[in-house]
């Protein structure tokens, strides 16, 4: 089974395929754990690098490496993930102090939440539309160009600035918070 691995091979037989998705999804499943938060998603891109394995077996598509191939198909995978969600696939709760934490980390969430609220509105409109249309409401670039008529770059454009004004300003309540 191992020369599976190492050498070019035009097709699978049933049983090898299953042998290798039995000895290889435990593997992939940790590659992919680790880069993406959430479970549905790691599930979903595992999906995806198996029907991509049978598709490619069903056309006969050539594989050098194999657990190479499929690495490379997860990581391609998870890079597809972020770039339709954006750059960080953390959600909000995740970077904000538990409610359950106490009394004095529920206030600091309270602060940072309404820093986030006034530099959100504090953004040149064009900016905060893009950025509240992409982070919250979860709407793709492609689908907001094509209503709005503007070009999916100029989009980006906006919403890396936003981010960028973000950071700026919710650094300062950030630095403000931790040196009190």
């Amino acid at each position: 089974m191992n020369s599976l691995c190492s050498e070019r091979m035009p097709t699978l037989p049933e049983e090898q395929f299953a042998e290798v998705l039995k000895r290889e999804t435990s593997r992939l499943r940790s590659f992919v754990r680790r880069r993406v938060r959430d479970a549905r998603d790691v599930e979903e891109i595992l999906q995806d690098v198996f029907y991509a394995l049978a598709e490619a077996n069903r056309l006969l598509v050539p594989i050098g490496h194999l657990s190479g191939w499929l690495f490379r198909v997860a990581r391609n995978r998870i890079v597809d993930l972020s770039r339709a969600r954006g750059p960080d696939l953390l959600e909000l709760d995740d970077l904000l102090p538990s409610p359950d934490a106490g009394p004095e980390a529920e206030h600091t969430r309270a602060l940072l939440l309404e820093a986030l609220e006034r530099a959100v509105d504090e953004l040149p409109a064009d900016q905060r539309s893009v950025f509240i249309a992409h982070e919250i409401e979860g709407r793709s670039f492609k689908e907001m160009a094509g209503e709005s008529g503007v070009g999916v770059n100029t989009l980006l454009a906006r919403k890396r600035y936003a981010v960028l004004r973000l950071r700026e300003r919710l650094r300062r309540t950030y630095d403000e918070l931790t040196t009190t």
